[in-house]
C-alpha cells in the first residue's frame, strides 16, 4: 500500500486517478446546492464548521493511511508549521468568499472566480517564481483581463468576487506547494489549525445565545452543519488522491469541470441575471481557457 495515496485496487492507476478527480470535480460543481441549503446561517459559523467537521474525516484519512508521524513532525516544526498557518488563513478567507456568494446571490461570479483561477495561478508563477511566459499564455491572459474589464464597465466596479476566489485559490495553491508534506496530511493540518479558532468562535455563539446549530425543525441545522465536514473534505481527498496518479495535462483539462457546473446551476437552477455584457465577458473567459489548454496540452503530447 502507498503510504501517500488511498489504497486502489484497480490495476490501471491512471483511470483510477481519472474517477478520483472526476467524482471530485462534480462534488465542488454541486456544492453551491448545499451551500443554498446553510444560506440563512451566518457565513463566518458555516465556515468555522466547515472546518470544525472537516477534522474527523481528514484525520480518520490520514491514519488510514499512516500518515500521522508527518503531521506530528509538521506541529513541531517551527519552519512547516508557520507555512501551514498561511495556507490555513488564506484557504479560511477563500471558502468566506464563496460561502457568502453562494447566499447572496453571486453564483455567477463565483463560477468565473474559478475559470480565471488558472491563469491567475500562470500570471503568479511568472510574475513571483520567473517562470517563461508562453505567447499562448499571454494571450490568454488578456483575455482573462479583458474579460473583468469588460464586468468592471458593466457594474461600475471590480467584480471582487471573481478576483478575490481566483487570487486567494491561486496563492494558496502556491504556499500550498511548500508544505514538504503530501496533500492529505496538509489538508488535515490545516483544517487542525482552523478549527481552534473554530471552536472557540462556536462556543462563544453558544454561550451567547447566538448559535443557529440546533435552530429549525428535527434539528434540521444541526444536520447540515455536520454535513459540511463531508462537504468539504471528501472531495478534497478524492481530489488529492486521483491527481497523484494523473499527468498534469490530464488535470488541467479537467479543472473546468466544477465551474461549467457552477455556472450552469446559476444560470439555470438558481436563475441568477446574466446579461449580454456579462455572456460577452465569459466568452472571452472560454476563449482565453480554449487557447491556454490547447497550449498546454499540445506542449504535453509534443514532450511526450
Amino acid at each position: 500500500m502507498s503510504t501517500h495515496t488511498l489504497p486502489i485496487q484497480n490495476t490501471d492507476p491512471a483511470r483510477s486517478g481519472f474517477f478520483l478527480a472526476v467524482a471530485a470535480y462534480f462534488l465542488w460543481g454541486f456544492l453551491p446546492l448545499y451551500m443554498k441549503a446553510v444560506a440563512h446561517i451566518p457565513t463566518v459559523e458555516v465556515v468555522a464548521h466547515r472546518a470544525l467537521w472537516s477534522v474527523p474525516i481528514a484525520g480518520l484519512a490520514v491514519l488510514w493511511m499512516g500518515r500521522l508521524p508527518s503531521v506530528r513532525l509538521a506541529l513541531t516544526t517551527p519552519r512547516v508549521f508557520a507555512m501551514a498557518l498561511l495556507t490555513a488563513a488564506i484557504i479560511s478567507v477563500n471558502w468566506g468568499i464563496y460561502v457568502w456568494a453562494i447566499a447572496a446571490d453571486r453564483t455567477v461570479e463565483a463560477a468565473l472566480g474559478y475559470y480565471i483561477n488558472p491563469l491567475f495561478s500562470v500570471f503568479l508563477a511568472a510574475v513571483l517564481l520567473g517562470e517563461k511566459l508562453t505567447k499562448a499564455q499571454i494571450v490568454a491572459i488578456g483575455l482573462a483581463a479583458a474579460a473583468v474589464a469588460v464586468l468592471t464597465w458593466e457594474r461600475g466596479g471590480l467584480p471582487w468576487v471573481s478576483v478575490a476566489l481566483a487570487v486567494s485559490w491561486g496563492f494558496y495553491a502556491m504556499f500550498k506547494r511548500a508544505l514538504p508534506i503530501g496533500a492529505n496530511e496538509g489538508f488535515f493540518l490545516e483544517v487542525l489549525i482552523i478549527s481552534v479558532p473554530a471552536a472557540a468562535y462556536l462556543a462563544w455563539l453558544t454561550i451567547g445565545g447566538q448559535s443557529h446549530f440546533l435552530d429549525g425543525p428535527a434539528h434540521l441545522n444541526a444536520w447540515l452543519l455536520a454535513a459540511s465536514g463531508l462537504a468539504t473534505a471528501c472531495p478534497l481527498l478524492l481530489y488529492a488522491n486521483g491527481a497523484k496518479l494523473l499527468k498534469l495535462s490530464t488535470i488541467g483539462m479537467m479543472q473546468y469541470i466544477a465551474p461549467s457546473i457552477i455556472f450552469l446551476l446559476a444560470v439555470f437552477w438558481f436563475r441568477e441575471p446574466f446579461s449580454g455584457t456579462t455572456f460577452i465577458a465569459f466568452l472571452l473567459i472560454w476563449c482565453a481557457l480554449v487557447v491556454f489548454t490547447w497550449s498546454a496540452f499540445f506542449r504535453s503530447r509534443k514532450a511526450g
